[in-house]
């Protein structure tokens, strides 16, 4: 019995003392920035450094590539509370689990700060940033912990921020990136994998959206609410699955879509009230819209847009509207469409005739969704060949182009 508890004393001791053993595996950092003045470089050494750290003072914190700040599973890496600070060339590392708290890599709560060149990992959010404004965030590697994507928190969240320059960060295995209630940011160059939203904005006006590549997300862009929105020049790609798009519009007005390329989605772009402002306009421009299982998705018969000079093509449908409506209220004008069956006999580079898209039998899977699982079944496709040939209902005009181009750019 002594034996056992002497045993027992010393693996209570251990057990005591374990956690101050595996914290004096870390070096100690925030006393160095506490002694840290403003303008001061600090230039880490090669290690694992222990947080969570804040930072208060405008000074440039170099990791110099080898340094790592571990969050020891508790809150955030690092808290910047400061204007014009620099943090790069780190590893940050192994924050909390607490959505609430938003348990991130770097929380920001400043404005004109650089973060550029880390490398963020199991961290539940990336980098935060709330009321702050013209920070710079760019190069970063970022994901999130190896939970279920909807356990994940987001790469890089923007809240009532504003001016700020989110650029050429590689972004893979974490949840969204959003903007809400922000506007004038750049959200530019930037590369975004195995996540749900790729970008995602909410009730944000005034950004601007380029050449960015999306990748294998549930969703490539979508905004909600959100106006005078400019994406440009960016490429998204398989957004597969039941609500796989590529860029969406949720009563979002004045946006810009242009030079864009939406490849292997399951939408390409779909449309729900948009425009919502009363007199205004979406520009869809320039776009290619290929391999998608439908190009263009209304949720209803709503008008506003403006679809010239895009290239459909080798998408399964062109265009799809729910409720047996029709997208003919829109402007539809120089597109290129694959499926185009006129001519160009004074070779001018536009049809003859207009392009019409007709809907027939696959009416049915627009109007009722559970029969979208029928969708190229032969028993579908018979019928829509037996209305083609000789149709026993009116087929409804889906659009209309009055100027097809012939050959796409």
């Amino acid at each position: 019995m002594k034996r056992l508890t002497v045993r027992s004393g010393l693996l209570c001791l251990l057990l005591v003392q374990l956690p101050q053993l595996v914290l004096a595996e870390f070096l100690p950092l925030q006393q160095r920035l506490d002694e840290a003045k403003k303008g001061d470089t600090i230039l880490l050494e090669p290690g694992v450094y222990q947080g969570p750290v804040t930072i208060e003072k405008a000074i440039i914190l170099d990791g110099q590539g080898k340094a790592t700040i571990d969050a020891s599973g508790h809150g955030s890496v690092i808290h910047l509370d400061t204007d014009g600070a620099v943090i790069k060339n780190l590893r940050l590392r192994n924050t909390g689990e607490s959505h609430n708290d938003l348990d991130s890599g770097i929380q920001v709560r400043g404005n004109f700060n650089v973060i550029k060149d880390n490398i963020i990992e199991d961290c539940l959010f990336g980098i935060d940033l709330q009321q702050s404004e013209y920070n710079v965030v760019r190069r970063n590697e970022i994901s999130s912990k190896p939970v279920d994507l909807g356990l994940r928190g987001d790469a890089v969240r923007l809240w009532y921020s504003f001016g700020n320059k989110i650029t050429e960060n590689y972004i893979h295995d974490s949840r969204d990136t959003v903007v809400w209630y922000s506007k004038d940011n750049t959200i530019a160059n930037n590369r975004s994998t195995r996540g749900r939203y790729a970008l995602h904005f909410m009730y944000a006006q005034f950004n601007k959206v380029t050449d960015n590549e999306y990748w294998n997300n549930s969703v490539g862009v979508f905004l909600m609410y959100s106006d005078s929105v400019v994406l440009t020049g960016n490429k998204i790609s398989h957004a597969n699955g039941t609500t796989g798009v590529g860029i969406g519009l949720k009563e979002s007005s004045e946006v810009t879509l242009k030079g864009n390329m939406l490849l292997y989605n399951a939408v390409g772009i779909y449309l729900d009230v948009s425009p919502f402002q009363p007199d205004t306009i979406n520009q869809l421009e320039d776009n290619l819209v290929a391999f998608n299982n439908i190009g263009v998705r209304f949720l209803n018969d709503w008008p506003g847009n403006n679809f010239v000079n895009n290239r459909f093509k080798a998408n399964i449908t062109q265009v799809a509207v729910s409720d047996g409506n029709t997208a003919n209220r829109n402007q539809w004008d120089g597109n290129y469409w694959d499926d185009y069956r006129g001519y160009d006999q004074d070779k001018d580079g536009v049809g003859d005739t207009p392009y019409e898209f007709y809907s027939y039998a696959d009416r049915i899977w627009m109007d009722i969704p559970a029969a979208e699982f029928f969708r190229g079944s032969p028993m579908l496709e018979v019928l829509d060949f037996l209305e083609r040939l000789a149709p026993f209902s009116p087929p409804e005009l889906v659009i209309r182009d009055s100027q097809p181009k012939i050959l796409a750019d």
